[in-house]
């Protein structure tokens, strides 16, 4: 800091301090005056350019020599300060380098020598252009001090970390491992990723370019991307409004204005005439409305038009996202929406349709996320049963432990062993993170272990409509020749299928009917025979949990809820569909709606006809 600043910090002004006046002299003595003639009859002699900075080496000697006001002394005092500390911050890396101090001066002085005679032989334009290098090197070195001082601040920060018994990786790894089970990320929403990551960008994208001509700006959107060849969109006339918050959950819905309300009853009227024109004709009116976008894309995928209905689902979820109200998040877990208001289920259908269209695509990581997103929308009813497929997604993308941490969290007040899926599928995963490589033999041994108690109680659970319908055919399928002992045991056979409970083989059904393909490979196979004799030897050896799980099962699956027989309909697995109760299957199910609650809230309701 200068003495300027100082003096003025401590309240002092100018000419307050003791000098000696003893050095100064207020003229020149005879003596400096003949040193200035011959001075200037030199410089007479010289060259114009050299005039210049001449002139102005004695001027500056002068002014350090002779003081004309004493209060040029502060003004001197900080320049000189100035200089010294630059040049010793010059000279400080020099003496650390040099060993011998005395070569090093005269070096120095050499070389400042010629530094001055460069310069005073160069014009003066070149001058002016070292100043503003030398002021732009000084910026550079203010802008390295702050980057230093932030390294010291995250260098501070690490060591009270450190200190805590904490680091910034493990506070990130414990981040990561302390997630949501229904944690949703914005990038697994989008199957190009997935694609990506499978064939590579080149690919998946190719050499295509966008057509500049003619074409169209749309909105960024998380779960579609727009495409040119759509309709031009204008807003339908849906919107969402924010009901209320309670504990940190948004709770929204869906709303419909008077336009679209008349479009919708259109919408039924050419669902009654069991015309699929009319629902085409509509749509060329409102290329954006929901319901007829929905049962449109089923009457092309029963066609077999596999590309053009999920291109109807896309554009649909396009509609909603448009649609969303500025709080409501796809990945926070806090956004909630009452499936029995009808203006919401759409969204959920639309949902569960692009889900299943990216499982058949080859997508299951993306399929995954969307299964996720949906049981979020409303986990404690779980309208569309979510929980019957979500460990089958992680099982074909190989999410072994968001399976395990979803049934450890959510077991106790959901009783996810009751499902023959989890019971099922949390030993397989047990069973995969033994067979991986990477893994400490002795860590391998206890899952494997483990895999095989947690298979052991899911047969002796679960033994009739599993081990029969689906061990013997892939047993023929990898033309492996069954145990005698296996096929001609009571607990196995087709008495057990005749006593089991409807809601029981419902479940089974779906469960073999969607996961037949993860139980093919050989390595599988083998531990799923060896463990069928294990559960025989304890049958015959009549273990106290062959009759407690007999007893449970008598008193549990008495009647599967609405929602179990609304998801077994969307699955469309005949192993399933073939169990569906008549109360089920007497009733018309539209695609838009299926199995509608029977509490439905009503917002408004179509005139009569």
């Amino acid at each position: 800091m200068s003495t300027r600043a100082l003096r003025r910090l401590k309240g002092k002004q100018r000419g307050q301090e003791a000098l000696d006046l003893g050095d100064l002299t207020l003229g020149d003595t005879p003596e400096e005056q003949a040193e200035a003639e011959e001075e200037q009859l030199d410089t007479a002699n010289v060259s114009p350019s050299n005039k210049k900075s001449d002139g102005r080496k004695a001027k500056k000697s002068k002014a350090q020599k002779n003081f004309s006001n004493i209060y040029e002394l502060i003004g001197s005092t900080d320049i000189e300060g100035e200089k010294i500390s630059a040049d010793e911050e010059a000279e400080k890396p020099n003496r650390n380098k040099t060993s011998d101090p005395a070569k090093n001066d005269n070096r120095d002085t050499d070389k400042l020598d010629q530094k001055h005679e460069e310069e005073s032989a160069k014009p003066p334009g070149d001058r002016v252009k070292k100043k503003k290098k030398k002021k732009k090197t000084k910026v550079t070195s203010e802008d390295g001090q702050e980057a230093a001082a932030d390294d010291n601040i995250d260098l501070l920060l690490e060591n009270l970390e450190q200190s805590n018994g904490l680091s910034l990786q493990n506070d990130d790894s414990g981040v990561s491992d302390r997630r949501p089970v229904l944690h949703v990320e914005h990038r697994n929403l989008n199957s190009e990723t997935e694609l990506k990551r499978y064939f590579g960008a080149r690919a998946v994208l190719g050499d295509q370019r966008p057509r500049q001509r003619n074409r169209q700006f749309h909105r960024s959107t998380w779960m579609t991307s727009p495409k040119d060849s759509w309709p031009r969109f204008s807003r339908p006339g849906i919107s969402m409004t924010l009901l209320e918050t309670k504990d940190g959950v948004h709770y929204f819905t869906f709303e419909h204005s008077r336009e679209y309300q008349q479009v919708q009853f259109k919408f039924l009227d050419a669902v009654e005439s069991m015309d699929p024109n009319n629902i085409v004709a509509l749509l060329q009116l409102n290329p954006y409305h929901i319901d007829s976008l929905l049962q449109l894309s089923d009457v092309c995928r029963i066609q077999e038009d596999q590309e053009m209905a999920r291109d109807l689902i896309e554009r649909a979820l396009y509609s909603f996202e448009c649609a969303f109200h500025p709080l409501f998040s796809l990945t926070s877990g806090t956004s909630r929406l009452d499936y029995l208001r009808p203006e919401n289920r759409a969204f959920y259908l639309a949902l569960y349709k692009h889900m299943m269209f990216l499982e058949k695509r080859g997508c299951p990581r993306t399929a995954l996320e969307y299964c996720k997103l949906i049981l979020s929308l409303d986990p404690d009813s779980d309208p569309l049963c979510m929980l019957l497929l979500i460990d089958f997604l992680a099982l074909r993308s190989r999410e072994y432990q968001s399976v395990l941490q979803l049934y450890q969290d959510w077991e106790e007040h959901r009783n996810l062993s009751q499902l023959p899926n989890f019971a099922f599928s949390t030993a397989l995963c047990h069973f995969h993170l033994s067979q991986q490589e990477n893994m400490d033999p002795e860590e391998s041994h206890k899952q494997r272990h483990k895999a095989d108690q947690l298979l052991q109680i899911a047969l002796i659970m679960f033994p009739c409509n599993f081990v029969i319908p689906f061990l013997m055919p892939l047993l023929d399928l990898c033309t492996v020749q069954p145990d005698a002992a296996v096929t001609s045991h009571s607990f196995f056979g087709p008495n057990s299928q005749i006593r089991q409970l409807p809601a029981l083989a419902e479940l089974t059904g779906l469960y073999v009917g969607r996961t037949c393909t993860l139980w093919r490979e050989a390595a599988v196979m083998l531990w799923l025979e060896e463990t069928v004799k294990e559960v025989l030897r304890r049958v015959d050896a009549k273990d106290p949990v062959v009759e407690d799980c007999q007893n449970k099962r008598k008193q549990r699956y008495q009647s599967a809820p609405r929602n179990i027989h609304r998801h077994v309909l969307l699955s469309e697995i005949k192993e399933a569909t073939s169990t569906l109760p008549l109360e089920v299957t007497t009733q018309p199910v539209m695609g838009f709606d299926p199995l509608p609650p029977l509490d439905s809230v009503i917002s408004y309701t179509r005139p009569e006809r």
